[in-house]
Order: structure tokens, then sequence, then C-alpha cells
């Protein structure tokens, strides 16, 4: 992979990873409603998880939307049930310390599980291994996994912060249902691009 190439993938992934999507969208509710620390399972669910993701694209599972193209438009529609289903939960979700002992944020591996079933996850695997991996050699494949892997989990992390930091101004009941309603709209919206392209 020459310099150009390389210095191609870091911005894609930057770009790709840091901009709103339904993984940024759940972790800004989640800093906002749990703190930055008890986010980080989800976040490293989601960096780890992704990476296992693009290897496996890579390896093969790619070749199934090649194959079977009606395939990737049936795990768009489940994918979609699936985050209005989460972003319900998230509108009406309560402030963890009024709410019963069972609100926690999302574990590790329901993060690293919810990326195959992210549709922003699968456009961002395949457009990656299509662009930077198009032969789908190991070491290829590899090296985006790897980049992905450096570059997701500190920009999935600044949207957690960015929740926490939002806790300041989610003092009360009425703000912090507001903030939760908003956040399942945004995350709703945020399936669009994925939808259009």
């Amino acid at each position: 992979m020459t310099y150009e190439i390389l210095l191609g993938l870091l911005l894609f992934a930057f770009v790709s990873s840091i901009t709103p999507g339904p993984n940024n969208m759940m972790l800004l509710a989640s800093g906002a409603n749990f703190g930055f620390g008890r986010s980080v399972p989800h976040m490293l669910g989601i960096g780890i998880g992704f990476t296992i993701m693009i290897v496996l694209v890579g390896s093969g599972l790619m070749q199934i939307f090649d194959l079977w193209p009606a395939s990737y438009h049936i795990l768009k529609a489940v994918s979609a049930l699936y985050l209005v289903w989460l972003a319900w939960k998230i509108a009406t979700a309560s402030a963890p310390e009024r709410s019963n002992s069972n609100a926690r944020p999302m574990s590790f591996l329901q993060a690293a599980l919810f990326q195959w079933v992210n549709p922003k996850a699968w456009t961002m695997a395949l457009t990656a291994i299509t662009l930077y991996a198009p032969g789908r050699e190991w070491t290829a494949v590899l090296v985006v996994a790897g980049v992905f892997g450096a570059v997701n989990l500190p920009s999935v992390s600044a949207w957690a912060l960015l929740g926490q930091e939002m806790q300041r101004v989610l003092t009360n009941a009425s703000r912090l249902r507001a903030f939760n309603w908003t956040m399942a709209a945004l995350l709703i919206l945020s399936l669009l691009p994925s939808f259009l392209s």
C-alpha cells in the first residue's frame, strides 16, 4: 500500500468514524445518561467489534453480497427495524438514578454485536474493503482493519465525552427527556445516508 493510499485510508477512516451515525448518537446518549467511564465498554465494543467486522468482510463475507445482492437489502431492512427499536428505548429512558437497577449502558458484547446490524458500519466496511483492499489480500485487509482500529476508538470516544459534558446542562428530568427524544430522532435520521446511497 503506497503512502498516498494509506493517507487516503486514514482520512476515510477518520471522517467515517467521527461523523454522526448510529454508534455516535448512542454514545452521545450514553455519555449524557451514564457518564464517560460507564460508557467505556460500549466504546471498546464498537472499536474492536468494527475492526473484526472489517477483517471478516474482507475475508469473504463480502462475497455473499456479490453473489446474492438481495441479501444487502434484507440486512438494511432488519437493521432499520432494530435501530427504530433502539431509538424508542433511548427516547423513553429515564435518568439512571430514577429508573430501576436494570438501567445501564450498552455492554462490550452488545456494542460489538451491534456492528452487524448497523447500516453505517456495513457501508463503511464494504466501502473500505472495495477501495483500499480491492483484491482482498490478507495484508491489505489487515492494514484496513488496523487503521480503522486505531482511528475508530478515539473518534467514537469523543462522542461519549461530549455526552458526559452535556450532563451539566441535563440537570432536570424534562431536559434529559428532551435530550433523549432528540437523540432518538437523530439516531433514526442517521439511517438516511445508508438508505440513500
